[in-house]
């Protein structure tokens, strides 16, 4: 069985990959509202930094910087998982671990914030990254960030990997 070490960092910036254990469901779009309000409950108890967050039908990818004197985004990850989950009713939705990469510096978040921001346009979901409505792509739009036309490097992303 892997040893898995995750790396703690107080006060850290980290990208996370969350995935259904069913990689055909949608739920996370279907039931936006309760991913949204599990967040919003958690975030209130644990606060946390939203950089950027992106929610396709069965994964999503985030940015997160948790306070300076904390890293427990595990702990975050479990709460928001099983207030989720409750609130469908459901058990064993999750694949029980998720992936998680500690930014390292200014670029390094930027071409995290890149990746997210493109999900959707990678699987194939969208035309545009400005069509996908489960984004905080909207509010750095808004804080000009991005421009609203933005599509990053849409060449480097095969048709193999869409959907």
């Amino acid at each position: 069985m892997p040893n898995y070490r995750r790396y703690y960092i107080n006060g850290g910036t980290w990208f996370f990959t969350v995935n259904l254990k069913d990689r055909h469901a949608d739920l996370l779009t279907r039931h936006i509202s309760s991913l949204r309000e599990a967040v919003q409950t958690v975030k209130q108890a644990k606060p946390f930094v939203i950089d950027a967050w992106v929610v396709l039908p069965e994964h999503m990818h985030c940015i997160w910087t948790l306070p300076e004197n904390d890293a427990d985004y595990s702990g975050r990850w479990r709460d928001i998982k099983k207030r989720f989950t409750r609130a469908l009713k459901g058990n064993g939705i999750w694949q029980p671990r998720f992936w998680e990469h500690a930014i390292r510096n200014e670029n390094d978040l930027r071409r995290h914030m890149d990746y997210v921001y493109l999900n959707p346009l990678k699987h194939g979901w969208v035309q545009r990254v400005q069509d996908w409505p489960y984004s905080s792509f909207h509010r750095d739009v808004r804080k000009g960030i991005y421009p609203v036309d933005w599509a990053g490097d849409v060449a480097e992303f095969s048709a193999g990997e869409r959907r």
